[in-house]
């Protein structure tokens, strides 16, 4: 992957991690900057993730498909994505009036 894709991935997320939480950027292990990347990103899934309600669900799945949108279906990234979408559909359908 080429450096302006990955800066480009950096930047969406660290953008989307500064909207949902006033928590600090986590710290990225040594490694090879695709590998940093991508775990960072699945550490902005799992925070979304975890704090949607089911008011929130459709605003959050709406959020990490902005994230992978375009990636191929093995990435893993996309591959959570899909998985808390499943979660994000159930918490939505258990909740009172839910988003539509």
């Amino acid at each position: 992957m080429d450096a302006a894709a990955l800066r480009n991935r950096l930047l969406l997320a660290s953008g989307m991690w500064r909207h949902a939480t006033d928590e600090p950027l986590p710290k990225m292990a040594p490694g090879e900057p695709a590998e940093q990347v991508q775990a960072f990103e699945l550490k902005l899934v799992e925070l979304l993730c975890s704090r949607a309600t089911p008011e929130t669900a459709r605003a959050v799945a709406d959020q990490t498909w902005d994230l992978v949108h375009d990636r191929p279906d093995g990435d893993p990234v996309k591959q959570r994505v899909s998985e808390c979408h499943e979660e994000l559909a159930r918490l939505s359908a258990g909740g009172l009036g839910g988003a539509s």
